[in-house]
This record gives structure tokens, sequence and C-alpha cells, in this order.
């Protein structure tokens, strides 16, 4: 069996794509190694707006070809929350490099007609002059096995949302749906994009749902057999975290049997990154450990295979130093190693929600957003290309 695992005009102006010199300042602390000559590249930069959130959209690649999806909107000091003008529009968009990660360009898929996003899972406003399609029932037929094939999961709120499904056969140029994903009997639905390709027919979605209380929220799988006509409840992957929430999961598919998911956790003054176990193909699972126990105001994981077979999890660190981080396990996710500094000159918490590939050459490239004092205040998207150590 084969498996692919995926970890998603007018109105702003589009600005300059340029890239970054490496970065070669910070400690990385004690119990920390630091990633051997990481280069940091942007993916979008803009004075006055702000770029934000990879983890919410999502990242495909083929070959050397590398498509992202963020949030862009305008820049607004807010304090101690995310720095976006909420008055102002916040527009999906996306970023595609031809030559692994090194230079980019930016689409507007919302120009076009696609991935129009509404509701509370907008840090802005839906961007004006648009007609927000309706939802439809898919009809099924999905080929998750084309070649360039794409798929992105959006929701309308990050608490009990309706969740919308949309792909493409074009490596994202173009895009089918809204189609509707159910409820799964909870009080709604908040899914990003993580999925797992098992042939033509199947497909498992890593998503999360709103606690009974209507508020985020607790990870479960979902899976369709049947080309996206219908999807089914799997299994909840980890416990209610009463007060806090549990959600963002991160998947590897280890074998025909067994899924690793990493999922973002928060308990009281407590924000980790939890690893659970499936060994029978995402019925159940069992807690492993806690691959991230700190990571300070929380942050989601971006969790890839590496070519070693080694796991390699990155997120973004939430308290000083503000950084972007990586952490290594060699047997499957029961033990991590101690985490590597991708880079610490983070200016502000306001970072992270890292997507992550390997290219061809072994390298990963990690996206996320970034704030750092050279830059400006301004929230851009970012890039780190590196070598993982050998296994």
């Amino acid at each position: 069996m084969t498996w692919i695992n995926i970890a998603a005009a007018g109105v702003l102006a589009i600005g300059a794509i340029g890239c970054a010199a490496p970065d070669d300042s910070g400690s990385a602390g004690e119990g920390a190694d630091t990633a051997e000559e990481p280069r940091h590249v942007k993916v979008y930069f803009e004075k006055g707006m702000f770029g934000g959130w990879p983890a919410n959209h999502g990242i495909w690649m083929w070959g050397e070809e590398i498509l992202v999806g963020f949030g862009m909107g305008y820049y607004k000091d807010q304090g101690l929350s995310h720095h976006i003008d909420r008055e102002k529009p916040e527009i999906p968009m996306l970023a595609r490099s031809l030559d692994g990660g090194e230079t980019w360009a930016l689409e507007d898929p919302t120009a076009n007609g696609h991935l129009i996003t509404e509701g509370g899972y907008l840090h802005g406003v839906t961007r004006p002059g648009l007609t927000i399609p309706p939802l439809r029932d898919s009809e099924g037929g999905i080929d998750f096995t084309h070649p360039d094939f794409a798929l992105t999961v959006r929701t309308n709120s990050i608490h009990a949302g309706i969740g919308r499904v949309f792909h493409s056969y074009d490596r994202g140029r173009s895009w089918d749906g809204p189609f509707r994903l159910p409820g799964f009997d909870t009080p709604g639905i908040a899914p990003r994009t993580d999925y797992i390709v098992d042939d033509k027919d199947t497909c498992t979605l890593f998503i999360t749902a709103a606690k009974p209380n209507g508020l985020e929220g607790r990870p479960l799988c979902v899976r369709t057999t049947d080309g996206g006509k219908t999807w089914k409840f799997l299994s909840w992957i980890a416990p209610e975290q009463g007060e806090g929430f549990s959600i963002m999961p991160a998947s590897v598919r280890l074998s025909e049997t067994d899924i690793l998911v990493t999922v973002r956790d928060h308990d009281g003054p407590r924000r980790w990154i939890a690893t659970y176990l499936s060994t029978d193909n995402g019925s159940s699972w069992e807690y492993l450990n806690d691959a991230v126990p700190d990571a300070g105001i929380g942050n989601p994981p971006a969790m890839i295979q590496l070519r070693d077979g080694s796991i390699c999890l990155l997120y973004g660190y939430r308290a000083e130093p503000y950084s972007i981080r990586a952490v290594l396990s060699s047997d499957g996710g029961r033990t991590w190693g101690d985490h590597i500094t991708l880079r610490d000159d983070g200016a502000s918490r306001d970072i992270g929600y890292v997507r992550a590939v390997q290219r061809p050459d072994g390298k990963v490239v990690a996206v996320y957003y970034f704030t750092d004092e050279a830059s400006g205040p301004e929230r851009y998207i970012g890039a780190t290309i590196w070598s993982p150590p050998p296994k």
C-alpha cells in the first residue's frame, strides 16, 4: 500500500517578496541544539500588512514545487493580541515556490472565486465584493491519488463551526468546492488541513470538534472510502481538556496499521504538545508522551516523516526567546530528543503556526509567520531551509 501524508481583487496591494540573510544570532539555551546553518527567506512581507497562520491553511509539495496558504491582512498594533486590523479584510492567500522554497510568488485565489472564507474563523472581515459560495454535498469521485492533487479543509469558526472541503487537480491553481463536511454529532467542527491519502478513494482527516459546551476543542479522525461522498467518524484522538482545549492534530502514517498524531494542548496555565499512537489504523489511540512539554503560550505542531525514517516535529515557541524550533524522534514518537532552534530572533510571541515539507535533496522547508526587530513590527510569512541531523 502507498500512502501520502499532507500535514492548508484591488482590495490589497501585493507587496515585494524578498530574501533574508542567514541568521547566526542568539543562543538556543540549555538542553538545546542550534540547527546547522539554517537559512531564512521571506515568503511574504509588506510594510503596513500582516501575514499569518500557515497552519490554518496547509502546505503541499510536488518535487521542487511547494504551495502554502496563509492569511493576509492589515497591520495594527493590538497589544498582546494578534497585530492585525480586525475591521479590514483578511484574505486567504497562496504562495508558490518552483525552486524548493528559495523564492516565492503570491497567488490570490479569492480573486477568482476560490477558497473564500467567512465568519469567526477570520481575524478580519470578509473581502468586500465577494459572493460566498454555497456549501454543496459531494457526489464523490474525488481521486485522492491524482499526481497534481491538493486538498484543504476550512471552517467558519474556531469553535462550533461548519467544515468545508476544497480540492484541486492542478496544484492549487483552481479549486472545486466548498463541499460540506459533517458535524459528526458534535456541536460543530473547526477543521484545519491535515490528511493522509491511502488510495484513490480513501482519505483520513485529522480535525478538531467543539466540546459539548460549544467551545474549542477536541481532536478526532474521520475517513472517506468513497471518494469524498461520505465521511465517517473513526475515533476521538485525545481526551477532553476541561477548561482548556486539545486541538490542531498533525499526523504521520508509520505503517498500514500505525498512525502517529501530535496535538496542541492547553489546560490551565500549561501549554504543550502531546503525542498519541494508533496501532489499529485510527480506530483507537493511546497517549505516548509530551513531545514538547512547554510551548510558551501555545502553538500547533507540524510533523513530517523524514526519508531516514525519523519523525520531525516543528513548532513556534511563544515565550522568550521567541523561536521556531524542532524536535526529532528516531523511534516513531516514543521518545523525543532535545529541541533544535531554527531561529530565536522573534520580537513577539505572535509567531509560529508552522507547516513543513522535505525537499528531494533532504533539506526541510519550514514555513511559518514571524516578526523580528530587523524587519519591523509587521508580521510576515517566513521560511527556514535547513538540514536535520542524521538519524
